[in-house]
């Protein structure tokens, strides 16, 4: 399998935008190990993202809403940690 390249010219801002996908030749890491590592990152940045919301919501009183975004701080916790799991694995 090769890489393949989608180039576009910003008509606007006159530069080029360059959509790569990647296999592993360019990086050295195989999509399937990368996209484990890319989700793991998104789950732990969401979990941070969260508690701000979290606090949002208390600030206003709004403790359904805060509940909302501690299950969805769990999951994403819990997501995290699968796809550690299964990074340890393989790795």
């Amino acid at each position: 399998m090769g890489s393949t390249k989608d180039v576009s010219k910003n008509a606007t801002e006159g530069r080029l935008n360059v959509s790569i996908t990647e296999t592993g030749q360019v990086t050295g890491t195989g999509d399937k190990t990368y996209d484990l590592i890319w989700y793991t990152e998104k789950c732990l940045d969401n979990a941070l993202r969260l508690e701000t919301y979290i606090a949002d919501a208390e600030r206003d009183g709004d403790q359904q809403v805060a509940d909302l975004f501690r299950k969805a701080q769990a999951d994403s916790r819990k997501g995290a940690e699968m796809a550690k799991q299964l990074l340890a694995q393989r790795l």
